[in-house]
């Protein structure tokens, strides 16, 4: 094992942007500031900033190797483990070549693997979609002639969602072909996706469901192939046999004093999202501040984006010139809409208006005083709300045209709604002392009016008739004025 706190650090030096890949999950890149090792009470430990603020693991092995760190690291006292790869980061041009190569090899594997499933059946076509190669199209035919089309994700970056509706589009194109009419799919997934996509399409009408099929690609080991497993196609009560994972959340959680100094800037702009590691400030919406602890002891990082630094006495001016910054330019008067102050992250602007006064949507509607520790524990519903009459209301929001919104709301709608009917919801009191209505949750879709992706209204038609969905538009500005122009 070599010495982090020497060896590493200029070995890191050498190279200015890092790629992280940890054997599963997302790769990301790092800038070499990004990057910390320190050493406290002889345990060597290992920093960096990603998507979900700071991150510290204790290195239990690291080694340089063919140009590359590799790390073996842990952290809550050994119970979590994770092995990450820094690879020098290449020219985009390079990565982008041999990405395509790998995903059309993997492509190429997956046909192999359905005609050893199935030798009677011809493969017909085996190739990457022409939009941006994340998923291989392959179509077969079997000895009746009978073509059906198979996709895959060959990117590992997909999620069910957008599997689905790629699914959906790709098969009405090609049954609508004169030649060689395809009406049915094939969507070929490696578990635990494959069971993701399964409960998903649980929510599709069965029209649908009579023509999309989920295999599954079991193995034997880690990295062998075994064969192909079609799942069976589940009705929407099988999902409610369905153990849920239990809800844990914190009760009462405060502001550190920290949280409250910053809040104190802007309190009508700035507010606070909880979670494990601790707390998240937001400038309507936007993150710029977060506090977390680390071994015992509180740490706060400011900036945008990536742009961050640890607050300390020296920088507190830094800290409010920055807020100022979020005051002038995050606002509806900004003098430059170009600023990305104002236009990252609307979603969440859009979700923290309607979170400050959620009777601007829908006058019947209250919040979860714990709205935000339980979105932080459990999937990122936008927000969860409660009518008068006691249903629940799942809320979507896009500010831009998102082909997958339906879909996304519908599984979050499923995974509330199992919560509902366990009693969950009840146990941790997440509307206090307001009942729960016995009936399933209601979606509501909330977007500008001409945000609304083209293929909305032909999309929410696949969706199961159990389900209740409305659609709320609203104004352009909604940033100045939130209305409501339409429901239906």
């Amino acid at each position: 094992m070599v010495d982090p706190s020497a060896e590493l650090q200029n070995f890191l030096g050498s190279q200015t942007e890092w790629l992280l890949v940890p054997d599963f999950g997302k790769t990301f890149p790092l800038e070499n500031t990004e990057i910390e090792i320190t050493t406290e009470h002889d345990k060597i430990l290992f920093g960096f900033l990603d998507d979900k603020g700071f991150q510290t693991w204790r290195v239990v092995e690291a080694e340089i190797e063919d140009g590359e760190i590799r790390l073996a690291l842990s952290r809550n006292f050994g119970k979590e483990r994770k092995n990450f790869r820094l690879v020098p980061r290449i020219s985009a041009q390079e990565l982008r070549m041999g990405v395509e190569l790998a995903r059309l090899e993997k492509a190429n594997e997956l046909a192999a693997l359905i005609k050893e499933e199935f030798p009677l059946i011809e493969l017909v076509r085996v190739a990457l979609n022409e939009e941006n190669g994340r998923f291989a199209n392959i179509i077969v035919r079997d000895r009746r002639g009978k073509h059906t089309a198979v996709l895959a994700d060959v990117s590992e970056t997909l999620t069910p969602e957008i599997l689905l509706t790629t699914a959906i589009f790709w098969l009405t194109k090609l049954e609508s072909r004169r030649k060689d009419p395809v009406d049915s799919a094939w969507i070929l997934a490696e578990k635990p996706q494959a069971r993701n996509l399964q409960k998903l399409h649980a929510l599709v009408k069965e029209s649908w469901k009579d023509r999309i099929k989920i295999i599954e690609i079991s193995r034997k080991g880690a990295k062998t192939q075994s064969g192909l497993k079609e799942l069976p196609c589940l009705k929407i009560s099988a999902l409610w046999r369905a153990g849920p994972k239990a809800i844990r959340l914190t009760e009462n959680p405060a502001l550190s004093k920290t949280a409250q100094k910053i809040i104190a800037l802007a309190p009508d702009e700035i507010d606070a999202v909880f979670s494990k590691q601790g707390e998240t400030l937001r400038f309507f919406g936007l993150p710029f501040a977060r506090i977390r602890k680390v071994f015992e002891n509180e740490k706060t990082w400011f900036g945008v984006e990536r742009n961050t630094q640890i607050l300390s006495k020296k920088n507190w001016d830094e800290l409010c010139r920055l807020v100022e910054d979020l005051r002038i330019y995050r606002s509806p008067d900004t003098p430059s809409k170009r600023h990305a102050f104002y236009h990252l992250a609307p979603e969440t602007w859009l979700e923290s208006l309607l979170r400050r006064n959620i009777k601007l949507l829908d006058a019947n509607l209250i919040l979860s005083p714990l709205y935000h520790q339980f979105r932080a524990e459990r999937d990122r519903v936008d927000l969860l709300a409660l009518r008068r009459d006691g249903r629940l209301v799942v809320i979507e929001l896009k500010t831009s045209p998102d082909r997958e919104m339906i879909f996304q709301a519908a599984d979050y709608w499923r995974k509330i709604e199992l919560q509902r009917r366990k009693g969950n919801l009840t146990k941790v009191r997440l509307f206090g002392e307001a009942e729960i209505s016995d009936r399933p949750a209601i979606i509501y879709l909330v977007a500008p009016t001409l945000e609304f992706h083209r293929d909305f209204k032909f999309l929410v038609n696949t969706i199961s008739p159990e389900i209740e969905i409305h659609r709320f538009d609203l104004n352009e500005n909604w940033r100045r004025k939130i209305k409501i122009l339409l429901r239906r």
